[in-house]
């Protein structure tokens, strides 16, 4: 439940950036900032009910930062090879976004959030 809200806020975000005029990587940007910050507030104290503390901000901005680069480098590739047609930006973005919550799933639940 926590991914599906968090993929939801940065799809939303994402295209009202889009629908406002934002180049794609700045509202991708944009989105995955907003998402992430669901997430974190949602995974720390619902799915891993852990504490918070600035070793854990640490970490989880650490994993997330790490792996900005790399989401906003699958959305731009599935955008440059992606055929045009209506569903390529939400294709996208839906590549970009499942590859990045599979990797920081892991490193969320036995690095960040490890009890």
């Amino acid at each position: 439940m926590v991914g599906l809200l968090g993929a939801v806020v940065d799809l939303s975000v994402y295209h009202l950036g889009l629908a406002l005029g934002l180049p794609f990587t700045a509202a991708r940007a944009i989105s995955f900032v907003c998402g992430t910050a669901t997430a974190y507030a949602l995974n720390r104290r619902w799915a891993f009910q852990v504490e918070g503390g600035a070793r854990r901000a640490g970490g989880f901005a650490l994993l997330y930062g790490s792996t900005f680069f790399v989401i906003l480098g699958v959305n731009a590739a599935a955008l440059a090879l992606l055929p045009d047609a209506w569903w390529r930006v939400t294709l996208a973005w839906a590549l970009s976004q499942g590859f990045g919550t599979v990797c920081n799933f892991i490193v969320l639940r036995w690095v960040v959030f490890r009890s």
